[in-house]
């Protein structure tokens, strides 16, 4: 959650800077030279003229001429330079820093001066009395914006009843309780804008007046703005619903929702109301070295309020879990490294460097947003049935929303680097030297990528959907199987070339953008890629193989092949090899150019085929029935039934043995571990059911007749018998 700090702190800093800058632009108008001890009129009149619009805009008209008469004549300067124009542009910049800070030096004993100006032109502007009525009229404008959100309250109680019984098992119903609420929040906000700004603007004010409590209103407006946002991206209080932590966009703990909701209350009070104060000082005649170094004072508190969040927020750790040391010290590392980011924010900002300011701040802050827009998306886009979310591949609804919101926070990243180094898209766009043309063609390159990562996403998404979906268990037909072995195998490569020619065709749609010919670029490739064919037959060879294997659907993922001395499972394949897990556990990567002839044991279906030996006064016919019977409970066994395509039966008599008669069995099975499993199973049946039957097996055996009656006999019989035993081997199993 600190990545929410983090945003809203930078948000903070760069809008106290833009208020310092708007300050300086509003001091073109003069401000008094010296207090008056009583001239009401002649104030009253300055201040009604410096509040009038009409006046702002003229002023502001004259600054704009200014400005762009200096910006006519800069490049004629820079050109002048030459070849010293970087080193020109860092003595400039460090002399404008120097000169930035003696001022607010030289600006500190003057303080007292500007503020008791200040005073003199409020007590001479304003009666204590109207100074009362002022603050009467703010409160009373504040009230009716709350009374009006009160009211909106109470008039849609039974559309906020329906909360209750919403579910948030699918994906739908999350979305429409999040546009919902949405909606909700968007009410609040505009009833209190409509009850105390709109209320206020329906009347006629005095210039002055109006200005003063129109700015109070809208901070009030502001921090209401905010508190709407944070109320429905984290939900931080139950209220009167049974679980209000259920509509919480990000994910995070109820503790941990309230603690983030304080803080941005905070941050976005003081923001907004220092935001307004300073604007209002002006009218007063505080100079704007004064209001700089008022800003920055407050831009201090606003670092200390980001510091002291960074150091306290709540611990994402399980329930029940204690944090040991090295969590510890990786979340104190965090935290000092952030606050080390957010005071070096403020220095830049002091120095009034600020191009590096937002540099800094975009170059920190668009990760943490994007990464913080990624939790949150996953987070509602869950499967149903699930709390959080699953590692999985991410569904194309996610990727489009959190892709579409990773663009967004780009694309507005972009605009405001381009507010910060005053680019003019109209300029860019017409003009035609060096620099527009760069910075034209690395915007259309920027456009390209986020389409380029945009497609590749949704077509990653939905072949690793089908793909996982392809390797899921379950009972199915053997056609059925057969197809999802064949997505497993050949979705991975298509992704695996769409991938490249993606990233080709970007690439060179960006280098044209950039103003680089691909004509010669592909005739180039042409002539690489001939002579690479050449000088790489082996790999040409390869590839060509590996084509040629999968257009004849040779094996799958997951099949069992054989090919010379290399043996094993299909684990995965490139366009140049297949690697094959043999079950004893080693890889095997196996080119396609040496594969050769194939042998695939796990294709369509198997036999598996059963030799048993019985005695010579086996009943062959009770034997038989009972081989079936065995059959019909194989394939009555839920776990064997579906890989069991025919039955065991008894074929007949194989052979008669020197000791036995050969019995054989077969059946049908599906290929791989059922095949095994039915064997090992059929086996162990067989022999229950011959036992009880009184059905023997039939072993070979030795009888040595003779001998005396001493030991020696009896281990000369034992060694004769052995010898027998030895000589019949070759019989068993025959």
């Amino acid at each position: 959650m600190r990545r929410l700090l983090m945003i809203l702190a930078m948000i903070g800093l760069c809008a106290a800077p833009s208020q310092a800058k708007d300050a300086s632009a509003s001091a073109a108008v003069p401000a008094p030279a010296a207090t008056t001890a009583d001239p009401p009129p002649k104030v009253r009149e300055l201040l009604d003229l410096m509040g009038d619009p009409q006046v702002r805009a003229w002023l502001d008209q004259r600054k704009g001429n200014a400005t762009a008469k200096a910006d006519t004549a800069s490049p004629d300067a820079a050109q002048s330079h030459g070849d010293s124009e970087g080193l020109g542009l860092i003595m400039r910049r460090t002399a404008q820093i120097r000169a930035h800070f003696s001022a607010l030096i030289a600006a500190i004993p003057n303080m007292g001066d500007d503020f008791g100006l200040a005073r003199d032109m409020v007590a001479s502007a304003f009666a204590k009395q109207e100074l009362l009525h002022m603050l009467r009229l703010l409160v009373l404008f504040v009230g009716l914006g709350y009374g009006l959100e009160w009211l909106f309250w109470r008039l849609s109680a039974r559309f906020r009843a329906r909360f209750d019984e919403l579910k948030l098992d699918t994906i739908g119903q999350r979305l429409n309780v999040v546009g919902m609420r949405f909606a909700f929040a968007v009410g609040l906000v505009a009833s209190f804008a409509a009850g105390s700004v709109g209320s206020f603007l329906a009347l006629d004010w005095p210039p002055l007046l109006k200005e003063i409590v129109l700015g109070y209103l809208l901070a009030f407006l502001s921090v209401r703005l905010a508190l709407a946002v944070g109320r429905f991206l984290l939900a931080p209080g139950k209220g009167r619903y049974k679980d209000f932590s259920r509509f919480r966009i990000i994910p995070m703990t109820t503790y941990a929702a309230k603690f983030w909701h304080r803080r941005i209350m905070l941050i976005a009070s003081w923001i907004a109301f220092g935001w307004v104060t300073l604007d209002e000082f002006f009218l007063f005649g505080i100079s704007e070295e004064t209001r700089e170094l008022l800003a920055y004072a407050l831009g201090l508190v606003l670092l200390g309020l980001a510091i002291e969040a960074v150091w306290r927020r709540p611990l994402s750790l399980p329930p029940d879990t204690v944090e040991d040391t090295e969590q510890r010290h990786r979340r104190h590392a965090r935290a000092t490294l952030l606050s080390l980011f957010f005071a070096l924010l403020w220095v830049l900002w002091v120095a009034g460097a600020m191009t590096l300011f937002c540099i800094v701040a975009l170059a920190v802050g668009v990760p943490a947003a994007i990464r913080l827009t990624q939790r949150a998306v996953n987070h509602i886009l869950r499967p149903p049935g699930h709390e959080e979310a699953i590692a999985g591949p991410a569904s194309v609804a996610v990727v489009c929303l959190e892709r579409g919101m990773r663009s967004l926070i780009v694309i507005g990243a972009i605009a405001w680097l381009g507010y910060v180094f005053e680019v003019d898209i109209g300029d860019l766009a017409s003009r035609n030297t060096l620099l527009p043309r760069i910075l034209r063609g690395a915007l259309i390159a920027a456009i390209v990528v986020l389409i380029a990562d945009f497609l590749w996403n949704i077509v990653k998404a939905v072949i690793d959907t089908r793909v996982h979906e392809a390797a899921l268990p379950g009972e199915n037909s053997i056609e059925e199987d057969r197809k999802r072995s064949r997505l497993r195998t050949l979705l991975p490569i298509l992704r695996n070339m769409l991938f490249v020619v993606i990233v080709v065709i970007a690439g060179m749609m960006g280098l044209s953008s950039l103003g680089v010919e691909i004509g010669p670029l592909i005739a180039s490739a042409g002539v690489v890629g001939v002579a690479i064919g050449f000088g790489a037959q082996t790999l040409v060879k390869d590839v060509i193989s590996g084509i040629f294997y999968l257009l004849d659907d040779a094996f799958r993922v997951g099949e069992y092949i054989q090919s010379g001395n290399y043996r094993g499972v299909v684990e995965s394949f490139s366009l140049r090899s297949v690697k094959l897990r043999h079950q004893n556990g080693p890889l095997f990567t196996v080119p396609f150019g040496v594969l050769g002839a194939v042998q695939n044991m796990s294709r369509d279906w198997a036999i598996e085929k059963l030799t048993i030996g019985v005695t010579y006064d086996t009943d062959i016919d009770k034997a038989r029935k009972i081989v079936k019977k065995v059959g019909q409970e194989l394939k009555a066994d839920p776990e064997l039934a579906a890989g069991i395509i025919e039955p065991l039966k008894m074929q007949g008599v194989q052979a008669f043995g020197d000791f036995a008669i050969q019995l054989r069995m077969k059946m049908m099975t599906r290929p791989g571990d059922v095949q095994f499993l039915a064997r090992r199973r059929a086996l162990a049946l067989i022999k229950k059911a011959f036992d009880a039957n009184g059905i023997s097996f039939a072993y070979p055996t030795v009888q040595v007749a003779g001998g005396n009656a001493g030991g020696f006999g009896d281990t000369a019989n034992a060694a004769v018998a052995q010898k027998g035993l030895e000589l019949l081997k070759p019989a068993v199993g025959g």
